[in-house]
C-alpha cells in the first residue's frame, strides 16, 4: 500500500525540516528563550503536513495556561498530531529518552520523563511536573501507560493525576480531556481492520510501520477537546482519572462511529411585536 516515491520524498523532506529546526531550538533552550516553547509546535505542524494528516478539531481548546491535557494514545503519530495543535510539552516514560532519533527529538520538545514502574517515586515526579506547570508550561499526559489499537480506550492509570491537586498561582490546575482518533484514509472510513495504518501497539515493528506512515495517502485524525475540569468535585485522583477516561472513550467512539451531535442551527430572529415600529 502506498507509493515508494512519495515515501522517499516525504522522508527526505522530513529530515531536511528536522535539520533546519534543530539548531534554533538548541539555541532557544540554551538561552531560555520563549521560542523554545514555540518552535516544537511549528516543527510538528510541518511534520503533520509532510505526513499528509488532515486534522479535524471538535470542541474548544483550553487556552489559559497552565493546562494538563489528558489524552488517549494509540500511536507515536499522536505526538505529531497533538504537537501541531498544542503549545505544550509531553510526559513520557523514561525509556523514550534513549530511543534513537526520537529520544533526541523528545528532549528538544522539553519532554518530562517519568518512571512508569509501580514502585517509582510518585512524589518526586509530582514535584517535577508541578515545577513545569509553575513555569507556565502546558503538559500532555497519556495515562493509559501504553498505546492501544485505536479502536478502544484503555483504563487510565491514576498515579500522575496527583499533580492536579497542586495549585499554580493560587489556582487549581486545569485538566482537559482530549480524544485522538484516526478515522479516514483518503476520505474513506478506516474501519477496525485498517486503523493499525495509524495505530502502533503491542509488538509491532517500528520501521515498517513508520515507512507505511510516510507512503500512505491522507489520513484524517479527529481531535476532540472536552470541557476542562479541576479537582473540585472529585474526591480522589482515581475519580478524576475515571472521569477523564469516560469522556475520552466516548469521544473516540463518536469519532469511530461518526455519530456526532448535530451542530445547533443559528437562532431565528425574534418576531417583531406589535409595539415595535415597522422598518422604514
Amino acid at each position: 500500500m502506498g507509493s515508494p516515491i512519495i515515501g522517499s520524498l516525504r522522508i527526505a523532506l522530513y529530515l531536511a525540516w528536522t535539520l533546519a529546526l534543530v539548531p534554533p531550538q538548541l539555541v532557544a533552550m540554551a538561552v531560555g528563550s520563549p521560542l523554545a516553547r514555540r518552535i516544537p509546535q511549528l516543527y510538528h505542524r510541518g511534520c503533520a503536513r509532510l505526513l499528509g494528516f488532515r486534522l479535524e478539531v471538535h470542541g474548544t481548546m483550553a487556552t489559559e495556561a497552565p493546562v494538563l491535557f489528558v489524552c488517549n494514545h494509540s500511536s507515536y503519530l499522536d505526538i505529531t498530531v497533538l504537537g501541531a495543535l498544542l503549545n505544550a510539552s509531553f510526559i513520557a516514560k523514561s525509556e523514550v529518552a534513549g530511543w534513537p532519533l526520537f529520544g533526541f527529538l523528545s528532549k528538544l520538545q522539553r519532554t518530562v520523563f517519568v518512571e512508569r514502574r509501580a514502585r517509582s517515586d510518585v512524589g518526586r515526579q509530582r514535584d517535577a511536573l508541578t515545577a513545569r506547570l509553575q513555569e507556565g508550561d502546558n503538559l500532555i499526559l497519556f495515562p493509559e501507560g501504553t498505546s492501544s489499537d485505536g479502536n478502544r480506550t484503555l483504563p487510565f492509570k491514576s498515579a500522575l493525576f496527583t499533580v492536579a491537586w497542586q495549585s499554580v498561582d493560587g489556582r487549581p490546575v486545569l485538566v482537559q480531556p482530549v480524544s485522538v482518533t484516526a478515522t479516514k484514509l483518503d476520505g474513506i472510513p478506516l474501519g477496525i481492520n485498517f486503523r493499525p495504518i495509524y495505530a502502533w501497539y503491542g509488538d509491532m515493528d517500528l520501521a515498517p510501520h513508520l515507512w507505511r506512515a510516510f507512503t500512505i495517502g491522507k489520513v484524517t485524525v479527529e481531535v476532540e477537546f472536552h470541557p476542562p475540569v479541576t479537582v473540585e468535585g472529585f474526591p480522589s485522583r482515581k475519580a478524576l482519572a475515571d472521569h477523564c477516561q469516560t469522556v475520552v472513550a466516548a469521544g473516540v467512539e463518536r469519532a469511530i462511529t461518526g455519530r456526532r451531535p448535530p451542530v445547533p442551527a443559528p437562532a431565528a430572529p425574534a418576531t417583531r411585536t406589535a409595539t415595535e415600529p415597522a422598518a422604514a
